[in-house]
C-alpha cells in the first residue's frame, strides 16, 4: 500500500524540480524528502526520479505516476474534508495581481484545492489598484497584490526592487533619444513607479505597447520593441535585466494580502497562511 506522505513528498519534487525547495515547500528536511521518494520506488519497483550534479527530472514512470498520485491526494483531502470537524466549505473569492499569476501561484492553488476540496475558489486576474478597487467594492474576499513602499494597507509578504529588462542585456538608449516602455495600462503600480522615475532623470520616453497581460508584454519586449520593468524575481524568459547604470534605480514594491473586513475568516486564513509559507522567492 502506497504511502500517501511519500506521494506528497513526490508531486511537490516534480512541481520544483529541487530537493531543497521540495523540502523547504513541506517544512521537513532535505533527507526526508530523499527517503521518501527511495521509498516510494522501493514499493513499486520502479525508478521515478532521474538525478545528477545538475538537475532532477522525473522518468517515464515517474511522469505516469503524477495524475495517479494527485488523485490519490485529491481523494484523501476530500474524505477528511468531509469527515473532519473543521472541514471548510463555502466559495472564497481570490484576486492576484498579473505578474504573481504568471509566476508562482500554480502550486500553492493546487495545494489548496487539494487540502479544502469542498470550497469553491474563484480566482480574479487583474492589476493591483484594480483588484483593490473591487475589494472595497465588496467582489473579493482576499487580495494578493503590490503596494508602494511607504503604504500601510494589507499585510506585508515581502519586499523586491524593480529592474529594467530588455531583450538584449547592454541595451542602451542613445543620448537624447525616445525611450520605447512596454508597460501595464494605468493605474499600473509599476507604470507610474517607472514614469516617475524618468521624469525626475528628466528623461524623455513613450510607450510603445500597452497591455493587462503579462504574456503580451513579454511578447512585445521580446521582439525588441523596447524596454519593460518587472520585480527581479519575476524575470520572463528570454529577457534580461539591462546592465549597468544606463537607466534610473527604481524603488522596490511590496507584496501583501489583503482580506476583506466581513470575509470569512477561517477560510481567509487557510489560504493567507498557505501563500505566506510558500510566495516569497528564494533569492529574497
Amino acid at each position: 500500500m502506497l504511502n500517501l506522505h511519500h506521494l506528497d513528498s513526490f508531486l511537490m519534487l516534480q512541481q520544483t524540480g529541487s530537493f531543497t525547495e521540495a523540502a523547504a515547500r513541506l517544512g521537513v528536511g532535505q533527507s526526508t524528502v530523499t527517503q521518501h521518494i527511495q521509498r516510494l520506488e522501493k514499493s513499486l519497483g520502479r525508478q521515478l526520479v532521474f538525478r545528477d550534479t545538475h538537475q532532477v527530472r522525473l522518468t517515464a514512470d515517474g511522469e505516469a505516476l503524477v495524475g495517479y498520485a494527485r488523485g490519490m491526494l485529491e481523494l484523501n483531502g476530500q474524505v477528511l474534508s468531509l469527515f473532519g470537524e473543521s472541514r471548510l466549505r463555502g466559495r472564497l473569492r481570490l484576486g492576484v495581481s498579473e505578474d504573481v499569476v504568471a509566476n508562482r501561484l500554480t502550486g500553492i492553488l493546487e495545494d489548496f484545492i487539494r487540502l479544502h476540496p469542498l470550497v469553491d475558489l474563484e480566482l480574479t486576474v487583474a492589476l493591483s489598484a484594480v483588484l483593490n478597487q473591487m475589494q472595497d467594492a465588496g467582489d473579493l474576499d482576499l487580495v494578493l497584490a503590490k503596494r508602494h513602499v511607504g503604504d500601510t494597507h494589507g499585510k506585508l509578504l515581502y519586499r523586491e526592487p524593480l529592474v529594467w529588462l530588455a531583450r538584449d542585456p547592454h541595451f542602451a538608449p542613445a543620448k537624447d533619444a525616445v525611450l520605447p516602455l512596454i508597460a501595464f495600462p494605468p493605474p499600473s503600480i509599476t507604470r507610474r513607479v517607472v514614469q516617475e522615475a524618468l521624469d525626475r532623470e528628466k528623461l524623455a520616453w513613450r510607450v510603445v505597447c500597452t497591455c493587462g497581460s503579462l504574456s503580451g508584454l513579454t511578447a512585445a519586449a521580446r521582439a525588441g520593441m523596447g524596454v519593460m520593468v518587472q520585480p527581479r524575481s519575476m524575470v520572463p524568459e528570454g529577457l534580461r535585466e539591462i546592465a549597468g547604470d544606463r537607466l534610473p534605480r527604481l524603488e522596490d514594491v511590496e507584496f501583501v494580502l489583503i482580506p476583506r473586513r466581513g470575509a470569512d475568516a477561517v477560510m481567509v486564513e487557510a489560504l493567507s497562511s498557505l501563500i505566506a509559507a510558500r510566495i516569497v522567492p528564494q533569492s529574497i
